[in-house]
């Protein structure tokens, strides 16, 4: 679908049904924004798939009118599928001075760092693109640096919160730009987009400041080595850790690739403060009194080769969980996640540990605004049109419910799905068709090469395994040279299934031996009666469907 004549469209390529993998585009007449570039994990029913990030198809089939790349801040999901989208369209990137930083870090292990242009911005910067002026505001969340979007347009102002929440008492000292927030609303704003991710629960999402207190009382605590997980991006609870362990006398050393990178470069640009001489490496820390070491590491969420996952299974290579240690899980698992962080949390106290995970614990608070937050927003920016975006439908349909009971009109909120359109032409608006949208799948080194069919492929391969056949024939006149070989792999186990095997190869036998000699001499006729006629057998047999991979050697 093609934008006609000077009108504006706003639409989401990802964030909406759904948490992670955001990206959302803004288009007036032929100019187009692009909105974040994140990328989110796959569940346990796609096998193989590293990463999932957002179907560009529309940008690429109009990249004459892509004009940039505006990132509200540096987490996974709003960052996380950037070198990807590069590869395929390389245009301007804009975005706050850590989220640069983080962004740069993605370049570099991608091979594009010097090829990409990088353009950094504040809340002081202006950006013009055709008729459209974008400036920006300062939020809190999670991660420092965090930028709301205004977009003036001759439609009309549209505001992007990005992910945020109001903490007044904010580690960093950046507090939010309320007055600007005001100032934008009583202008006058056409639509709002605004974060859902917390809008089903109530109240104001607690201070990230009061976490600082329940760290330091948890190492004072501890008495032997403490390892501690938490979201690497979460730069403000970084820096309570390193707090912690410095008021209490402990050195501290890093575990995975993703907490080096993050503290490296939030070090490196000011926005961690680690005393010197307090980071040692593992290997040193394994041979350190273990009263006087913390250990922070990833896999917060229960990733299965994440560091914290290793030392719950005692298999890290460098460092060993022992009877006596502490484990902090400042960081409550995401939904989906409960199963993984479980297990690893059995683990643990398998080993002896001290585990003190959970919401009980009061290590975490959110980085995402509750209900009240949600309502004041609204209430500042006193949107015409609202669009409640980055959340899972319940949580778009609460936010829904929460600008309604502030003032939006319910004809004026629209719940969209990932590629559905809002249109505003000569002020008349609405919700007017759809672009491509749905997710890429990244295994390995390929982007998008992996489709249903393969999936589907796999998931038969996990369930119930593979039967290969080898059927050798005479090249002259088709007979069957020699009786077939069959291999299983992952169906049944063939020193223990002999009658069966001899049975396998008996039906294959009599199976070619019934064929005339025209199918003989076609491939592709044998490997599908042999599928068949194997499949309702095994089925029949053992009520399972393996995959059934039929090899024909012609000699």
């Amino acid at each position: 679908m093609k934008m006609t004549g000077e009108r504006l469209w706003i639409a989401a390529l990802g964030g909406v049904y759904e948490i992670g993998k955001n990206m959302y585009l803004l288009q007036y007449a032929d100019d187009i924004i692009v909105i974040d570039c994140g990328s989110k994990f796959p569940d346990e029913s796609l096998l193989g798939i590293d990463l999932i990030i957002p179907d560009i198809s529309y940008l690429l089939s109009n990249i004459d009118k892509v004009r940039a790349l505006v990132v509200t801040h540096g987490h996974e999901d709003h960052i996380g599928g950037i070198p990807y989208f590069l590869k395929q369209l390389n245009i301007p990137v804009y975005a706050s001075r850590l989220t640069l930083g983080l962004i740069e870090t993605k370049l570099k292990e991608h091979g594009l760092l010097r090829q990409t242009q990088l353009h950094c911005i504040d809340t002081e910067s202006t950006l013009n693109f055709g008729s459209i002026e974008i400036t920006f505001f300062r939020t809190n969340h999670s991660i420092p640096d965090c930028l709301g979007i205004v977009f003036d347009t001759p439609e009309g102002t549209v505001v992007h919160t990005g992910d945020f929440k109001f903490d007044m008492t904010p580690v960093n000292k950046q507090y939010p730009d309320i007055h600007k927030m005001a100032a934008i609303g009583e202008k006058g704003v056409r639509f709002l987009l605004s974060e859902s991710t917390n809008a089903e629960r109530p109240g104001f999402t607690p201070s990230e400041r009061l976490v600082g207190a329940h760290l330091e009382e948890a190492f004072l605590k501890a008495e032997n080595r403490i390892f501690i997980s938490t979201f690497a991006s979460n730069v403000h609870r970084l820096q309570q850790i390193v707090d912690a362990a410095g008021h209490t006398g402990r050195k501290l050393a890093l575990l995975g690739r993703s907490m080096v990178n993050v503290v490296g470069v939030a070090q490196e640009l000011g926005y961690l403060n680690i005393p010197e001489g307090m980071l040692v490496e593992p290997a040193e820390a394994g041979k350190m009194e273990r009263g006087k070491i913390a250990i922070l590491c990833t896999g917060s969420q229960g990733e299965p080769m994440a560091a914290l996952s290793r030392l719950a299974n005692s298999s890290h290579r460098l460092l060993e969980i022992s009877a006596g240690d502490t484990v902090l899980l400042a960081a409550n698992p995401i939904p989906g996640n409960e199963r993984n962080v479980s297990r690893i949390v059995d683990n643990l106290y398998m080993l002896g540990a001290r585990v003190i995970y959970g919401s009980r614990s009061e290590l975490h608070v959110s980085g995402h605004g509750s209900q009240e937050e949600l309502k004041l927003m609204l209430t500042l920016m006193k949107p015409e049109y609202f669009i409640p975006i980055h959340g899972e439908y319940r949580m778009l349909h609460h936010h829904s419910m929460l600008a309604e009971a502030v003032g939006v009109k319910n004809e004026n909120i629209f719940i969209l799905k990932n590629g559905d359109i809002v249109e505003s032409n000569a002020g008349n608006v609405r919700q007017s068709g759809r672009i491509t949208a749905g997710q890429i799948f990244v295994d390995g080194l390929g982007i998008g090469d992996i489709g249903n069919v393969v999936l589907r492929d796999r998931r038969q391969l996990s369930a119930d395994g593979i039967l290969i056949t080898v059927i050798t024939l005479s090249q002259n006149d088709g007979r069957i040279l020699s009786d077939p070989d069959t291999i299983s792999r992952g169906f049944v186990y063939v020193r223990n299934s002999d009658t069966l095997m001899e049975e396998i190869n008996q039906l294959i036998t009599s199976t070619l031996q019934k064929m005339s000699p025209a199918d003989l001499g076609q491939w592709n006729i044998i490997k599908e009666t042999i599928k068949e006629t194997l499949g309702k057998f095994l089925y029949e047999r053992t009520k399972r469907r393996p995959m059934i991979l039929p090899i024909i050697i012609e000699v």
